[in-house]
């Protein structure tokens, strides 16, 4: 470790003088007292006994202060030993007292942080827990049901194993979103951007939940009607799958005989905004901020009302990410919900 002693005198100086002050003081009465008193022999004393009282004061006093600072720092580079333990070693208390405070600082933001990821981590674990365990118990109680003899029913044993393969289904399903989002985060994922007509990929969404919709009379539809197609340049079939996701939870969480509604606006010279507005349920101000997380589930209950593998949303804003753009989300209870990503528009593209 490197020794850097920044000294600060005035302990010693002052120590100096009042030693100095009594030493002269002293040796006058003295000599005077033996009637030997001369100006010349306390006046050579004076800087002497102050120089000698200065050099032996400074040292001592620095190497008392030196060993307990340098025990402080050999302690604490035991926690930062990247970036405490390069510093030199200071005797200045001031400087010392800074470095500590804003070291205290540092590793009190870093216990946050991580307080922080271990209850996301309990919160992960016991989502990813609740959505794997609900098939995979399926499952395993029907091929058990079968096993058990329910086997040489043939009725029986077709429902049963259709009811199973639903569940290995769902399985996949969220393996596979799984998978796509570690490809995602690791930036393993690679987009084939092209250029296309986003007014017409999301009809054909609309045409393709049209069905889904129609079970809970929802209806589907853009904020006004679009003459002109709009280009943008990004990853058509991630981008639809953005736009499927994103209505699809309009469905899910929608009111009956509600209404989804989407709009694509110009937001600066070379981006628009894909606005997904519905009147439904709306969420509560204290969820959107973890909205994105995997398994998050707005209803804490642990009952699942509507499908899905549950990574929905954090599969949107991976996608959106990746892609370089932002994406927002503005809701209120009983209100609705708004959900609005923003694409690189094209030259071509009609303002």
């Amino acid at each position: 470790m490197a020794i850097a002693l920044k000294k600060s005198y005035r302990f010693a100086l002052r120590s100096s003088f009042y030693i100095c002050l009594v030493a002269t003081l002293v040796l006058c009465v003295i000599l005077f007292l033996i009637d030997q008193l001369h100006w010349r022999l306390p006046s050579i004393f004076l800087p002497f006994c102050f120089v000698a009282s200065f050099l032996i004061i400074q040292s001592r006093v620095e190497r008392f202060i030196y060993r307990r600072v340098k025990k402080i720092y050999d302690d604490v580079s035991l926690l930062e030993s990247s970036s405490f333990s390069s510093k030199p070693v200071t005797t200045d208390m001031k400087t010392l007292t800074e470095e500590i405070g804003k070291f205290a600082q540092d590793k009190k933001v870093e216990i946050d942080t991580l307080k922080i990821r271990e209850e996301y981590r309990k919160d992960f674990l016991g989502n990813v827990s609740h959505e794997l365990k609900t098939p995979l118990f399926t499952v395993q109680g029907y091929i058990l049901t079968l096993l058990d003899g329910a086997m040489k029913d043939p009725k029986v044993n077709e429902k049963y194993l259709k009811r199973a393969s639903k569940g290995v289904e769902r399985l996949i399903y969220i393996v596979k979103d799984l998978d796509l989002i570690t490809k995602l985060e690791a930036g393993d994922l690679r987009l084939q951007k092209e250029e296309f007509d986003v007014i017409e990929m999301i009809q054909n969404v609309f045409d393709l939940l049209e069905m889904k919709a129609a079970k809970k009379e929802i209806s589907l539809t853009f904020d006004m009607k679009y003459t002109a197609p709009i280009h943008v340049l990004a990853d058509a079939e991630k981008i639809q799958q953005v736009l499927t996701n994103l209505l699809v939870n309009s469905i899910k969480y929608g009111h009956t005989n509600g209404t989804t509604e989407v709009s694509v606006e110009n937001l600066i010279k070379n981006k628009v905004i894909v606005r997904v507005t519905d009147n439904g349920e709306g969420i509560p101000e204290q969820h959107i901020p973890r909205l994105f997380e995997r398994f998050y589930r707005v209803d804490q209950s642990g009952s699942r009302k509507e499908g899905g593998s549950g990574l929905g949303l954090s599969i949107v804003k991976h996608i959106i990410e990746a892609h370089g753009e932002k994406i927002y989300v503005e809701s209120e209870v009983e209100v609705g919900s708004e959900f609005s990503f923003t694409l690189e528009k094209t030259p071509n593209s009609v303002s």
